[in-house]
């Protein structure tokens, strides 16, 4: 009889008793991911450019001795100037925006700390008109304005680059760098990081020119090349939902169209 009441009282888990204590160990497993990418997010805001400085000492030769001088680097550096000079003061200061051309196929543009604009021959050989590359290069700036360079070294490597900041250990700032070159490059911004790119491109688009056109065209071929293996793509979201948050942005605030400029003879 004690043998079957001892029995009783010990009966394995039923499924719903299992279902809850996995329901419970996904529920903290999730928060504590939410936490980590919250604090990531928080702290991104409170590394100063210096520390992005070293950060790109590390990080930029590694681009830097793929990216030979060339007039169609000089060239897009010109046009960068243009669209920098359009940016609020607080975003132009302790701040030496360049591009970095890479004379290599892929069809890919990144922005990476060091205030480097990376861009490569397969995407410039994309674009139809200097107004939708000027789109491309805007829409780095607004990485940089938001800070998600910064956020695309990953959640664990800013936690470790603003632990080694705040107690001075300077000197393992370049080994965090190091770990987080081949997270930058392969980086995927959300949706909400590439929207807030995409409006402070066209902002500047419209502050440089005076209108918008060629702010879609870039994207919208890209949404037509989904089914080839494009490194833009991979690191992009959606090009085709962005075209049309791009043209209700447009509508929204009166924007003009008006005539696209040739490409630049370096370019094309």
């Amino acid at each position: 009889m004690s043998s079957a009441n001892y029995s009783s009282r010990n009966q394995p888990p039923s499924n719903r008793q299992l279902l809850i204590l996995l329901g419970i160990f996904a529920g903290f497993t999730i928060g504590i991911i939410w936490l980590i990418g919250w604090i990531a997010s928080s702290i991104v805001w409170l590394i100063p450019p210096s520390v992005e400085q070293q950060l790109g000492a590390v990080i930029v030769p590694v681009y830097d001795r793929l990216a030979p001088p060339s007039p169609a680097q000089t060239t897009l550096n010109q046009l960068l100037d243009r669209l920098e000079a359009q940016l609020p003061p607080q975003q132009r200061q302790n701040r030496d925006y360049q591009v970095l051309y890479i004379p290599d196929d892929t069809v890919n543009a990144l922005a990476i700390p060091g205030d480097r604009i990376i861009i490569y021959a397969g995407l410039v050989k994309q674009a139809q008109s200097e107004n939708e590359l000027m789109m491309v290069l805007g829409h780095e700036l607004g990485h940089f304005a938001n800070r998600d360079h910064l956020r695309s070294l990953g959640r664990a490597v800013i936690v470790q680059l603003a632990i080694a900041y705040f107690i001075g250990d300077v000197g393992s700032i370049g080994s965090i760098a190091v770990s987080g070159i081949e997270t930058i490059s392969n980086a995927q911004y959300s949706q909400s990081q590439e929207t807030q790119a995409d409006e402070v491109g066209l902002t500047l688009l419209q502050q440089t020119y005076g209108h918008v056109a060629g702010a879609t065209d870039f994207f919208a071929r890209m949404s037509e090349k989904q089914a080839l293996d494009i490194d833009f793509l991979a690191t992009h979201p959606a090009p085709a939902r962005r075209v049309k948050e791009i043209q209700q942005l447009i509508k929204q605030r009166n924007y003009k169209i008006e005539q696209k400029l040739p490409l630049p003879p370096t370019l094309s």
